[in-house]
């Protein structure tokens, strides 16, 4: 038999609340590069040691106050039901993209054009496999490549967007990266 899960640390989760809110204050005020863990704990109220034990260092935690985003991401691009309409991508889509303007500085960090960096790994792989799993559900043809095709579009053209490399407002890349994701689901496969 299987041990019971253990119930998370409330202290644990406290801790790394408070890391992270740090941490993203600490962004908006410089790059991420110029942020020390010094600065950083002192801002969080914890110890250096503290510090170390939930983190290995300022990437990781960088990457874990930025998953929110991910979640977003990978919520924001399943929030429809039924027949898609190329027109109208789903309300949460378009409030992902105004939602990212008070840490662009930070993602774009943590996001390198075409969708690289330790942010790009971690959407890639949590939006593949969300694609993959809803693909396999319905019995959609081909959920392996149809989910990576995904993934990698979305990653790639949210990084050049906060890169400055496509020109849009938020509510037309959310347009246009809908359309792209229809069309790639649409695709007819042999």
């Amino acid at each position: 038999m299987p041990p019971a899960a253990v119930p998370p640390d409330p202290r644990t989760a406290r801790t790394r609340s408070k890391l992270r809110r740090a941490l993203l204050e600490e962004c908006m005020l410089h790059p991420l590069a110029e942020v020390s863990v010094a600065t950083l704990v002192r801002r969080a109220g914890v110890g250096r040691a503290t510090f170390y034990l939930h983190y290995a260092d300022l990437d990781a935690l960088a990457v874990d106050a930025c998953a929110d985003v991910v979640r977003d991401a990978v919520d924001a691009l399943h929030a429809w039901r039924g027949v898609p309409d190329p027109d109208a991508p789903p309300p949460a889509l378009r409030e992902f993209f105004d939602q990212l303007a008070p840490h662009t500085a930070l993602y774009r960090e943590l996001l390198s054009p075409g969708g690289g960096g330790p942010l790009g790994l971690v959407l890639h792989q949590d939006l593949r496999a969300r694609s993959h799993s809803e693909r396999t559900l319905v019995g959609a043809p081909e959920p392996d490549l149809i989910a990576s095709a995904v993934a990698a579009t979305f990653a790639g053209v949210l990084a050049d967007w906060l890169h400055g490399l496509i020109q849009a407002t938020p509510a037309e890349i959310a347009q246009r990266v809908w359309r792209l994701l229809i069309a790639l689901h649409r695709t007819p496969l042999p």
